[in-house]
């Protein structure tokens, strides 16, 4: 079972496109690289944009991954996966991995998805121009609309071109006025002298703002000089339970140490005790249907023998010899019967 179980997750696996080829002696001795990176593109396959952290150096954050997957599965599959099982990264994490691969592989089915040869490199690079050319076909609409609409202005213009070029034949034709053009001329100089004038002010407002910002600037670096001095002194100062936390954490590796050798002894008897269990169920059906041949074996015996005593009743030349025997074979034949029905008994 073990062995079909296996090869049906490595089935699926390929057939879901797993980049990755996973043989049976990869989970031989544990692998919690392998599982970590099953988990995580399982986890993507279902939500691409979940957020689960990919760093399983160390112990905790080995714990940390496991348990943020099976909440993942728990509230958006609905799958209950052993937390233990996985953590243990062998042949019963194979398992736990097939509840959610039978799951995928269930959905491809029914939804009748082809497997295609192409990588997901491909697929993200065709969503990529799809989205291009989405784009350019905007932008071609909006041109589209900006040439009809200036097209029909130009329309409208050209229509008018008959009344204008009368007002612009007049205006040019009428002589050039000085006082109006001298007029004209001292207003234009007003506006730039007063936008001159503004500038003038910016700048001199910008050189205000940027003395501020250096006195700001100033106040912030000698704050951080004394912030930096702080923590130099707090850094220096050993605080005083350091001595009995790092105590209390060399016990704490101990007991860890201890914790998995006993886990891994318990899961051991486990497996031994469900072998022994297996063993005893085969030696009980075998000890059943021994019983049960013997048991017909006995019947048409009996009845074989029924048939022969009645033979020998009714036949009158019968020896003495005869009855004897017959008399031995009936107590044999109950002697029989009677471990036979206390063997069933038992």
């Amino acid at each position: 079972p073990a062995l079909a179980c296996f090869s049906d997750f490595t089935e699926m696996m390929r057939a879901l496109g797993y980049p990755r080829l996973i043989s049976m002696e990869n989970f031989h001795t544990p692998n919690f690289m392998l599982v970590s990176e099953v988990l995580l593109w399982l986890v993507k396959r279902y939500e691409p944009q979940t957020d689960i952290p990919p760093d399983v150096e160390t112990e905790q954050d080995r714990v940390f991954f496991i348990k943020a997957v099976a909440q993942f599965m728990a509230t958006k599959v609905h799958i209950k996966l052993n937390t233990k099982k996985l953590y243990q990264a062998d042949g019963y994490a194979v398992k736990e991995l097939l509840k959610v691969t039978s799951v995928l592989y269930g959905a491809m089915n029914t939804k009748g998805v082809e497997r295609a040869d192409v990588s997901e490199e491909d697929s993200s690079k065709l969503k990529f121009d799809l989205g291009s050319k989405i784009a350019d076909l905007k932008a071609a609409r909006q041109l589209a609309s900006e040439i009809t609409s200036k097209g029909a202005s130009l329309y409208d213009l050209l229509g008018k071109e008959v009344e204008l070029r009368e007002a612009r034949t007049e205006s040019i034709a009428r002589p050039l006025e000085i006082n109006e053009a001298e007029k004209m001329m001292k207003i234009a100089i007003d506006c730039v002298l007063e936008q001159v004038q503004k500038t003038k002010d910016m700048l001199n407002n910008v050189a205000l703002d940027e003395a501020s910002l250096e006195a700001k600037i100033e106040k912030r670096k000698l704050e951080l000089e004394r912030s930096q001095k702080r923590l130099q002194t707090l850094q220096s100062v050993r605080p005083a339970f350091m001595d009995e936390y790092e105590k209390i954490e060399k016990q704490l590796q101990k007991q860890y140490s201890s914790y998995l050798e006993k886990f891994r002894n318990l899961t051991y008897m486990e497996q031994l005790l469900d072998d022994h269990r297996q063993i005893e169920q085969e030696m009980f059906e075998e000890a059943a249907n021994m019983l049960h041949l013997t048991q017909n074996r006995l019947k048409e015996e009996e009845q074989h023998l029924l048939k022969s005593g009645n033979n020998d009743d009714s036949d009158v030349e019968i020896q003495e010899d005869e009855g004897s025997d017959n008399e031995v074979e009936d107590r044999q034949i109950m002697k029989q019967r009677t471990t036979t029905e206390t063997l069933l008994q038992g």
